[in-house]
């Protein structure tokens, strides 16, 4: 982040026109903006800063003032091919706004590249405020982890076919043992058949004079192997019922144990939740509104002070005037437009100051009503994602029920069906019996063991065939293995760019403010102060009903002795131009880690009169590279400080 990044410079338009009516103190004027440095140059209250306003209102911001005089304005802005337009109305003491502006959401830009003096990010590093909550209040970190949660589950899901698939590789050479085994006994029943069949053959029996009972004995035995057969199959199917609801049955368990770990909430406590957020919520839009008013009511005092019209000498007040008025007898005065009463210009600066801490205090609380807030939608979204759990595994539990009974009931029809089969084979081996004769009890005997052989080669057929099918089934289950591991390392690598995303953009932040405030330090060469930076550290902190890594930004600051000695320092003791400067180092590293210069193509600086003109010059030279439009309000003097070929508006 040491090198310019020149942003977006081949795409942003050579020339930008503003048209500016009644915003802030301008009644009407129009000027020209050309792409790289403009100077607004002029003394005190020569309408700079209400420029710089217009230009906001444009861009989007609604941190823009009203002329005092005016219940209408508008800013329209010309950039390349395209208008945009915004227009401010006075209605019920506020300001409201409409048009089409350059963003449709100015947070990045308000924080970030519009350095006006109310400026968060630059009063940030002199108020001491959490710099890493402001860095990072433009990132939506839930929707990170929600992201997060998203490619965890997916990523279990993947490990559990992995470890399926580990589990099936394990069984495989058992399974092609098995099948091996089962290949060598078919082998050998075969040839234990064709040697039976043959012995039958070879048997010396008058067929004539045995035809009738051979017919019949021959038909029993074969109703017999077919009986046999159909039995076994019985058995089989019986085992797999049996195996099925002992599975269904673990699974019932299971579910009903998460059934009742789950809760579907109480109707009162959700009640009771929505209506805390609904008052919350009303809170924070009541402080919302109040934050806005306070901006409205700084904006228009400080510009209040820039009107040199406003201002009178005291010195030619009545003996018999106030006692406040006798007592400021040299002091300069601003005139209120509204009631027309002469008020101290350290009296209304001193209220700006209350009113700046108190929009901070504003905020500041509105930042916990938000945490409260997300707090209980979070709770709310728990409930429900719990009930949604809880119907999902209710129904699951009522359908494990429901295929219990119907394999139960099957199981019972089946077991009924071994029962008819094993009678009737029983029945048969009896009529066989009775077919026996002296005669003829060597051809049964072969008859019978014939048979048995055909019934156990079919058998064990069977089970080979079943075998190999479940092999295959496997074999291509494992086939597709590496598309699942490519699909995890995706996943985790998705998972490590999410869980880093936040940590990164804040060690980019931390990384652009050292370096940047490192090479200002050394150009603008501040006296015995050697260096400024930030020191990123993290800790533990609860938040909600759980604990939390959150980081810290803590400013550091090392100075030295005339003899050399190094000393730790605290931004109290920065003179008021070092603290400035490391306001816009603070606002520039947020300007670059958030890539403002792709949403917007502006930056503008206001209020430098704490730093002297040649570091002006040197900070708007640094600022330049990184800026496509850098339009930067100064005095006079300062202004001749700076490079002539950049543009320059004195006129406004």
């Amino acid at each position: 982040m040491g090198t310019s990044l020149d942003p977006g410079k081949e795409a942003v338009p050579e020339e930008a026109i503003l048209s500016v009516s009644n915003i802030g103190g301008i009644d009407d004027t129009e000027v020209s903006f050309r792409r790289g440095v403009t100077i607004l140059s002029g003394r005190n209250a020569t309408n700079r800063t209400s420029l710089l306003q217009a230009i906001m209102a444009a861009l989007g911001s609604d941190q823009v003032s009203l002329k005092a005089d005016a219940d209408e304005g508008r800013a329209t802005l010309e950039f390349g091919d395209e208008i945009y337009r915004r227009t401010l109305q006075r209605q019920n003491g506020t300001i409201t706004t409409d048009g089409e502006p350059y963003l449709e959401n100015p947070e990045l830009a308000d924080l970030f590249a519009f350095l006006l003096e109310s400026n968060e990010a630059r009063r940030a590093v002199e108020r001491g405020d959490d710099l890493q909550e402001l860095i990072m209040r433009p990132v939506d970190t839930d929707a990170i982890q929600a992201e997060i949660d998203r490619c965890e589950r997916r990523k279990d899901e993947l490990d559990e076919q992995l470890a399926e698939l580990d589990q099936l590789e394990q069984r495989l050479p058992d399974l092609e043992a098995k099948r091996t085994r089962l290949t060598d006994e078919i082998d050998g029943l075969r040839d234990d058949l064709q040697t039976a069949q043959a012995q039958l053959e070879e048997t010396n029996v008058d067929v004539e004079e045995r035809r009738e009972e051979k017919s019949e004995l021959e038909t029993k035995l074969s109703e017999l192997r077919d009986t046999r057969s159909e039995l076994e199959r019985v058995r089989d199917r019986i085992d797999t019922e049996r195996e099925s609801i002992d599975a269904l049955e673990t699974e019932q368990t299971e579910v009903q144990e998460r059934l009742d770990s789950l809760s579907t909430g109480d109707e009162s406590e959700i009640s009771r939740l929505r209506a805390e957020i609904e008052t919350l919520q009303d809170e924070k839009d009541d402080l919302s509104e109040e934050i806005s008013q306070l901006q409205s009511t700084i904006q228009f005092n400080e510009q209040l002070l820039e009107d040199p019209n406003s201002f009178q000498p005291n010195a030619s007040r009545p003996d018999d005037g106030p006692v406040t008025d006798q007592l400021l007898p040299d002091a300069e005065t601003v005139t209120c437009w509204t009631c027309g009463s002469s008020v101290a210009r350290d009296q209304i600066e001193t209220t700006i100051d209350q009113l700046r801490t108190a929009r901070q205090d504003r905020l500041e609380e509105r930042s916990e009503i938000s945490a409260e807030l997300d707090d209980r939608r979070q709770t709310v979204s728990d409930i429900k994602e719990n009930r949604t759990e809880y119907d999902e595994t209710r129904r699951r539990l009522e359908s494990i029920d429901d295929e219990i009974n119907r394999r139960s009931d099957r199981l019972e029809e089946l077991t009924a069906e071994r029962e008819d089969l094993t009678n009737a084979i029983d029945e048969l081996e009896r009529e066989i019996d009775e077919l026996e004769t002296d005669d003829y009890g060597d051809i049964l005997d072969q008859h019978k063991e014939v048979n048995q052989l055909e019934f156990e080669l079919e058998r064990k057929e069977r089970e080979r065939d079943e075998l190999e099918a479940e092999i295959a089934t496997i074999e291509e289950r494992l086939d597709g293995r590496e598309d699942l591991n490519v699909r995890r390392e995706d996943i985790t690598e998705e998972l490590t760019n999410l869980r880093t995303r936040i940590g990164q953009i804040e060690t980019n932040a931390v990384e652009a403010f050292n370096e940047h405030m490192e090479n200002l330090l050394e150009t603008l060469g501040y006296a015995n102060l050697d260096r400024i930076w930030i020191d990123r550290t993290s800790r533990e902190v609860r938040e909600g009903r759980r604990t939390v890594t959150k980081s810290s930004f803590d400013l550091k600051i090392v100075r030295s002795t005339d003899d050399g000695v190094a000393y730790e320092d605290s931004i109290d003791h920065l003179s008021e131009s070092e603290r400035e400067v490391t306001g816009f180092v603070f606002a520039l590293a947020g300007y670059l880690v958030h890539d403002v210069y792709e949403t917007v193509p502006f930056m503008l600086l206001d209020s430098l009169e704490a730093i002297d003109s040649e570091r002006i010059a040197d900070l708007v030279d640094y600022f330049e590279s990184y800026v496509p439009y850098l339009v930067v309000a100064l005095l006079d003097e300062d202004a001749q400080a700076i490079e002539e070929d950049h543009g320059m508006i004195a006129d406004i």
